[in-house]
């Protein structure tokens, strides 16, 4: 185990305006060509009001994020995903990633925040974004850790119950088979976020087999992704039963959603074990990974965009970099307790 470094928000200040952070960089470089993104903006939303003592640089890019993610919802409660250069919306409002994760940031941002005015604005952000229901269970379980963070702190609130409780539906369940009880015939992206999902339901909705049902996806996904006593992640393709570890390009947001969802089931069960996952989802980012590589930019803060069996991306996009974040945030916490 390697000591982690505190998470540093001066890379993604670099690669923010005042309009949002650019999506894509040239290694530390900005790609203002390629615009801005609505989930990088829900993600950077998530990290800046998880900090539980925001400096002057976390406050200026929460208030920026929580502007273009409110920009980005329409009367409907649908949301916009991209914004060019020219800082003009691009493509029709709907209720995949995008809307998931708004909530997700909106509901995090009311309960978690240390502003007044950004508590109250978010829930209202995240009411009228519950006006909507996805068919996508990665939308719907995004949606659903944002109701769960407004239960935190309301938890009569009607409008989150009764998401988490189609969220439920629309996720699904395990299959029943013991070699892939995945809810998918294939793993593709921040596969944790499914059963993170289904334990905060769980315990929202005192729903005791989603908990039990959870932990076991969860404990299987972790297996799935372990090599040699490290996490070897799903790749940008996706994988499904007939892959062999390792598997290439490895994405920093499968270990951030592993970090986070381990955290959950710590907190639900009290077992060390997640704890124990926790810190192998930060270790992969310190350079316990199947090409033995730092996964951060030591200088910038920036975290590098995938790992290749030759090492790793060197562009220190906006996703990367906040995956980055939201795992060392994590290791400060274990560090501290």
């Amino acid at each position: 185990m390697t000591t982690a470094p505190a998470p540093s928000f001066a890379h993604i200040a670099a690669m923010t305006d005042e309009r949002g952070s650019f999506e894509h960089a040239d290694h530390t470089d900005a790609r203002p060509e390629h615009g801005y993104c609505t989930v990088d903006m829900a993600r950077l939303l998530v990290v800046a009001t998880r900090e539980p003592v925001p400096d002057a640089v976390v406050r200026s890019l929460t208030r920026t994020a929580f502007r273009f993610l409110s920009d980005a919802q329409g009367v409907d409660g649908k949301v916009r995903n991209r914004m060019t250069e020219r800082r003009r919306w691009h493509g029709r409002r709907g209720v995949e990633d995008c809307w998931g994760r708004s909530l997700w940031a909106f509901g995090t941002a009311s309960a978690r925040s240390n502003a007044d005015w950004l508590r109250q604005s978010a829930l209202t952000m995240f009411d009228h974004g519950t006006e909507q229901r996805s068919p996508w269970p990665r939308s719907m379980a995004f949606a659903a850790l944002g109701a769960a963070e407004v239960l935190t702190v309301a938890p009569s609130h009607r409008r989150a119950l009764d998401l988490l409780g189609d969220a439920a539906t629309v996720i699904g369940r395990a299959s029943g088979d013991d070699d892939w009880p995945w809810p998918e015939a294939r793993l593709s992206y921040a596969n944790a976020v499914l059963p993170d999902a289904m334990l905060a339901i769980g315990v929202a909705l005192r729903r005791d087999d989603l908990v039990d049902e959870g932990l076991q996806l969860l404990d299987w996904l972790i297996v799935r992704q372990t090599n040699a006593g490290h996490f070897s992640l799903v790749p940008a393709g996706g994988a499904n039963g007939d892959d062999i570890a390792p598997r290439f390009d490895q994405q920093p947001i499968e270990a951030a959603a592993l970090a986070d969802a381990c955290v959950r089931a710590a907190k639900i069960t009290g077992a060390a074990l997640w704890l124990e996952y926790v810190q192998r989802a930060i270790d992969w980012f310190l350079g316990d990974n199947d090409s033995a590589s730092l996964m951060l930019d030591e200088r910038t803060g920036g975290g590098y965009d995938g790992l290749g069996p030759e090492g790793p991306n060197l562009n220190e996009g906006c996703e990367s970099t906040l995956a980055l974040i939201s795992t060392l945030q994590h290791a400060r916490r274990l560090a501290a307790s």
